[in-house]
């Protein structure tokens, strides 16, 4: 087991580096995890085992013991039974659940701190700390990156599905001012034609035809170049918006995607960004969009803990383990901090943490991330 420390958070070297053992660094720490360890997420269960193990050997400490157990994947009864189990082996801290959807179970268990990965609610509620990458944290990164590129129009667009509310509050909450909402139709056949009527794109379409005709009668060399110029467009003027944030992913995203190139919506003058990307390549190869922005997680550590944990388990991570590698970093700080953990207030920080996926705050029992803004260029990921 490597000696070296190179686990993320601020500080921790301070303890390991000290010859002054107290009597807290004499006490255990245990720690439960809540994990679908059987059946159909099995898969899931065992990378979060593998990232908490290589956390493990990184944190060096042979007073730190997780305790796992099998809650299977939105079962309230195997959810229940391995809490009675965790609170047996005498953990009063549990990473997980991982769904949202669990947490008024897991609240009834008020003599324990859970620390979740779910990204829904990003604050402390009653016993549960999320600690997931939240829309709000990659908005405001959105927000502070598009108002340094000074850009006044902003619309934000995202599906109108059953995720529509969630978003409506999430956008309510956060009161960005001067950003229009647009909502579209999901189906790809529909959207074209929403995209259309956004950017006007029949006008401009008219405005390039009738300006050619200014032209197409002339022969002296200034109309013939004039209309040479006007040959290599699609479109005459320009949209009412500089920039754009889409919420959305997968398929979906890259249809808006292709959906803006269509209407010729010019790319030097429109900031294109989204949200809940984790470098999936994919968009290299299916966008037609040059630069994409994008709010995420570090880069440089996300590569590294996937070779890390590759190099010991032969496979790659599911995405979400980074944060259950993250949180056991947060208890094991919390832990040396304040010689024990108590309730989630343990967790109130006055200062920022540092972690692999970015910088935690804690601040009025609110979770942010101070991500970093990536774009997507010549088939790269490149940090801005």
């Amino acid at each position: 087991m490597k000696k070296k420390i190179v686990i993320f958070l601020s500080y921790i070297i301070l303890f390991f580096n000290s010859n002054l053992l107290s009597d807290d660094n004499n006490k255990k720490l245990k720690i439960g995890l809540l994990a679908p360890l059987t059946g159909e997420y099995a898969e899931l269960g065992k990378s979060l085992l593998y990232s908490l193990q290589l956390a493990l050997d990184e944190i060096n400490d042979e007073n730190v013991f997780i305790v796992p157990r099998d809650a299977g994947f939105k079962n309230k009864t195997k959810l229940k039974l391995a809490i009675e189990e965790i609170k047996k082996e005498g953990a009063n801290i549990v990473i997980g659940p991982l769904s949202n959807d669990e947490f008024e179970v897991v609240k009834k268990y008020n003599d324990l701190i859970f620390i979740s990965p779910s990204n829904i609610s990003p604050e402390f509620i009653d016993n549960i700390i999320s600690v997931g990458v939240s829309l709000e944290s990659q908005l405001m990164s959105l927000n502070d990156f598009i108002k340094k590129r000074n850009r006044k129009k902003t619309i934000i667009m995202f599906p109108e599905n059953q995720y529509a509310k969630f978003i409506e509050s999430k956008l309510n909450k956060l009161n960005l001012d001067g950003y229009k909402i647009f909502k579209y139709n999901p189906d790809p056949q529909a959207l074209t034609g929403e995209i259309e009527t956004l950017t006007n794109y029949s006008q401009r379409k008219k405005n390039l035809e009738l300006r050619k005709k200014m032209f197409q009668d002339k022969e002296d060399d200034q109309s013939i170049k004039e209309l040479e110029k006007l040959e290599q467009l699609y479109t005459l003027g320009k949209v009412n918006f500089d920039s754009v944030i889409i919420i959305d992913f997968g398929n979906n995203l890259k249809s808006v995607l292709t959906s803006l190139v269509y209407t010729d919506v010019n790319q030097k003058d429109v900031l294109i960004t989204t949200v809940n990307q984790w470098f999936d390549e994919s968009i290299f190869y299916e966008n037609t969009i040059e630069t994409l922005y994008y709010p995420s997680i570090n880069y440089k550590e996300f590569k590294k803990y996937n070779e890390k944990y590759f190099a010991k388990f032969s496979s790659y991570p599911n995405e979400i383990t980074i944060l259950t590698y993250d949180a056991l970093g947060l208890i094991y700080y919390a832990w040396k901090k304040n010689g024990k953990i108590n309730s989630v207030n343990d967790f109130l920080f006055k200062s920022k943490i540092k972690g692999k996926i970015g910088t935690f705050s804690f601040k009025d029992k609110k979770v942010s991330q101070d991500l970093d803004i990536y774009k997507t260029e010549d088939k790269k990921f490149i940090k801005f």
